[in-house]
């Protein structure tokens, strides 16, 4: 059915949000905030860092109402040049540190300062880059009339060309955890691509052999990997202590016996608001999984993760739903980064896996990361406000 003169899509915008989406942010909005200002009772922080999540959600919210706005069109039309702009932004932080406006950090130079607020780069970079491999994979496919195996093996290469850049620049910054997360992008648009499972199923099983022979090689041969791969003592430690927590807890291994400690200790139904009573250091970030552990139990843990599923199930429903590749790409990166990092983050804090540096989305504390996925969000919002949900209206 068309559109009469009267009836515009204009006169319908409230109907072209994806409400759905919106209600599942606001409510982990609202598991994000309460935790923090939980994590506050423990008197380790003069700071009420709830209050500027509150103000992180606000302005993330504002970045994905702007981006909502410019059509995913637009958007793809300006892909390579955001890329460009972050990637020199990266490289800056490698030829200034520690400087008034780049600070080392925990150790690291990886942030912009600007009197109150610290911009990190990496964390924008990880949206940038899924936004660039959608266009590069949407434009591949789109130009190549003879599919086959050299096809498949040039896009691969440009796929690796394209993230290797921005993965060399934060491997030099010492961010493993962020690289880590540019290797699940990597993967999720890779399965997407189009690329024959002649190509993909060797070079995951490489992977998979490569991990799990590193593993070994750390638990029976760790002299090996230090004179080998380089890997530095300190390095080797926060390995062990993941493997072994208790015989370093008083060093490495520390975070994660406490963490340990902190879920277990919170049982079924946990010790309720603002009562926890395990001490880790900087438990509203990182470790902000240990908080909802303790105070609210396995219950509350499970809540979340089905919070967390809503939101992945409704994301995978929207690729399904959306016509055009660089969208349905772009979304199936969005969902590798999400679902890495739950993974990544509630593995650490149980000992599934190793301890990185990678926040609980959409939970922990820290601008940065907040509104990096809050970008992404926009750009989510985008595609179901000028895409889906027009064709939807039109249906009808």
């Amino acid at each position: 059915m068309k559109y009469s003169s009267r009836q515009t899509p204009n006169k319908h915008w409230l109907k072209r949000i994806d409400w759905v989406l919106i209600g599942i942010l606001t409510i982990l909005a609202i598991f994000s905030v309460t935790l923090i200002s939980s994590a506050m009772g423990g008197g380790q922080y003069s700071a009420n860092f709830s209050i500027r999540q509150v103000i992180y959600y606000i302005l993330g919210a504002f970045i994905a109402l702007i981006i909502m706005l410019f059509s995913p069109k637009k958007i793809k039309k300006n892909t390579y040049l955001l890329y460009f702009i972050f990637c020199v932004l990266l490289i800056g932080l490698l030829i200034l540190p520690e400087t008034p406006i780049t600070p080392v950090i925990n150790g690291a130079s990886s942030w912009y300062s600007f009197g109150p607020v610290s911009i990190q780069p990496s964390e924008f970079m990880k949206i940038v880059l899924i936004l660039a491999l959608a266009k590069i994979v949407e434009r591949h496919n789109r130009f190549t009339f003879n599919k086959s195996l050299q096809s498949d093996l040039v896009l691969f290469f440009k796929i690796i060309g394209v993230s290797i850049i921005p993965m060399v620049l934060i491997l030099l910054q010492n961010d493993l955890g962020t690289t880590l997360v540019i290797c699940a992008v990597i993967a999720g648009v890779m399965l997407v691509s189009g690329i024959t499972w002649r190509l993909l199923a060797p070079l995951f099983i490489s992977v998979i052999v490569f991990g799990s022979s590193i593993i070994l090689a750390i638990l029976y041969a760790p002299s090996v990997i230090e004179k080998s791969l380089g890997v530095k003592m300190y390095q080797m430690g926060r390995i062990n202590s993941w493997l072994d927590p208790y015989s370093y807890s008083g060093g490495d291994g520390y975070h994660l016996t406490e963490s340990l400690k902190a879920i277990g200790s919170g049982q079924l139904f946990g010790k309720g608001y603002n009562h926890g009573e395990v001490y880790i250091p900087e438990n509203h970030t990182d470790f902000i999984f240990s908080v909802i552990g303790e105070e609210m139990g396995f219950i509350g843990a499970v809540i979340l993760l089905f919070v967390f599923l809503l939101l992945i199930f409704h994301l995978i429903r929207l690729a399904i739903r959306v016509e055009a590749p660089f969208s349905k790409i772009f979304i199936v990166g969005y969902i590798s980064l999400i679902v890495f990092h739950i993974l990544q983050n509630i593995g650490m804090t149980i000992q599934l896996l190793p301890i990185t540096g990678i926040p609980l989305p959409f939970i922990s504390y820290g601008g940065s990361s907040l509104w990096s996925l809050m970008a992404g969000i926009g750009v989510i919002l985008s595609i179901y406000y000028h895409d889906v949900s027009k064709s939807s209206i039109k249906l009808k």
